[in-house]
């Protein structure tokens, strides 16, 4: 995940941050302005756009501005304005000042850009780019911000289909060669516990790790019902968790989370998995195309099989974890009780105290901005985010389509989810029937590659 440079400051900035076409030096990243004989020190600001502004993105920028650097907001974009104006009260009414008095959010109408290119606008106005929005748009927004020479925090997961996980992975290795710090919101490999545990079944103290089982079983999120006369592409828009080309079902959006701890402590990712699923009680108008439940197993190249479980019961256990096992022994929580136990003993070989971890999601911003600020080259996370991603994805086409899918033949799908074109009266590719219900996959007739 890290990978650190040596380069000072100045030479740093040198190479990571590109003029680009047109911009005055002003609106540079600072970087660009650093090739300009820009002089830096310790307070400088570091300009951030916000591109996405829900519940995640409100959420990832107050992060952002709660690191220890000199952070401001200068930009927000969104499709919707009404998200965008909720966006900046939210982030403007604890009016947080910089050091030298100004205001930690400066952002003036004409840095609040609405619609689908509006991520275009404001990127070119910051060093620091997040990205928030659905998923199914993250590819073009992350290959935008490293185009255009900016550092980037993305929430996961970075694409909703193959096509898109293949771009990410291409712009991922441009990240690389310009030395743009990429964070990913896989926030457990932020998480002390997460950390520490992991590093210790990598050391061999469990032994070879030879099953485990990863979960996120829960009631399920919000709905928006339609309303008269909404666009289909609104509607969709606004219950984006419901549609694959914007979520890519909650095996991807949620599960990813734990799907990608397996691949962590397995230090790669399986060549091939099955499963089942399907909609037993999430199956109305208003639950798009989306599965409720899905049961995988995953297999990695040394024979190893991880099984996976999701699924969105109301009323039902919930559990969201993880649990390995070794030829030693095991872990069977990643929690605040967390373990490594040997086979036949009552005594941990390690127990995490986790009573001063902090906070995961707060952690990611810290060592994203400090690294930042310092002129440090030291994240690099796109490809493992995307590598997870088209585990999750690779599940989903299993589900799916009810046959063994290989990794290889998952990754180089054509099957392409995102609409023809972008505009509030185009036509998504999945559409209602008559009675307002979308068509679902149905496992052993499903084409999912």
């Amino acid at each position: 995940m890290t990978n650190e440079s040596n380069q000072d400051r100045r030479e740093f900035l040198k190479t990571s941050g590109l003029l680009t076409g047109g911009a005055i030096l002003s609106s540079l990243p600072f970087g660009a302005r650093a090739t300009a004989g820009y002089h830096f020190s310790a307070n400088d600001t570091i300009k951030v756009a916000l591109i996405g502004c829900g519940g995640r993105g409100k959420g990832a920028a107050q992060q952002a501005l709660s690191t220890k650097q000199n952070i401001k907001i200068v930009a927000l974009a969104d499709a919707y304005q009404d998200r965008l104006d909720d966006a900046y009260k939210v982030l403007t009414e604890r009016s947080l000042k910089a050091a030298d008095g100004t205001p930690k959010v400066d952002v003036p109408e004409d840095h609040r850009f609405v619609g689908f290119d509006a991520y275009k606008q404001a990127i070119a106005l910051a060093d620091v780019v997040i990205l928030a929005t659905p998923p199914g748009f993250r590819p073009s927004h992350f290959e935008e911000a490293i185009r255009q020479g900016k550092h980037v925090f993305m929430e996961k997961p970075v694409a909703t289909d193959a096509p898109g996980v293949r771009k990410v992975l291409a712009v991922a290795e441009e990240a690389k060669k310009k030395k743009l710090n990429v964070v990913v919101g896989l926030q457990r490999h932020y998480q002390p516990v997460y950390r520490e545990m992991i590093k210790r079944i990598h050391d061999g103290a469990i032994g070879d790790i030879v099953g485990g089982q990863v979960y996120w079983i829960s009631g399920g999120v919000w709905h928006k019902p339609r309303k008269p006369n909404q666009s289909e592409m609104d509607y969709q828009m606004r219950n984006w968790y419901y549609f694959n080309w914007l979520c890519g079902d909650h095996i991807n959006e949620q599960h990813i989370h734990n799907i990608d701890v397996a691949n962590w402590v397995k230090k790669g990712y399986p060549v091939s998995c099955q499963g089942t699923g399907g909609r037993q009680v999430r199956n109305g108008k208003d639950d798009g195309e989306i599965f409720d439940h899905h049961i995988v197993d995953f297999t990695y190249a040394d024979g190893t099989t991880i099984n996976s479980q999701c699924r969105h019961y109301e009323g039902t256990y919930s559990k969201v974890d993880e649990m390995f096992l070794g030829t030693k022994g095991k872990i069977d929580t990643f929690g605040a009780k967390s373990a490594l136990m040997a086979y036949g003993s009552s005594q941990p070989i390690y127990a995490h105290n986790s009573k001063a971890d902090g906070n995961p999601y707060q952690i990611e911003h810290d060592e994203l901005f400090d690294a930042i600020a310092k002129g440090q080259y030291k994240f690099a996370d796109a490809e493992n985010g995307a590598k997870s991603t088209m585990t999750a994805i690779m599940g989903r086409m299993a589900t799916y389509s009810g046959k063994v899918i290989k990794w290889d033949e998952a990754l180089n799908s054509q099957i392409d989810l995102f609409p023809e074109k972008l505009a509030w009266d185009a036509i998504p590719k999945s559409q209602p029937d008559a009675n307002g219900l979308y068509q679902i996959a149905v496992p052993g007739k499903t084409i999912a590659v």
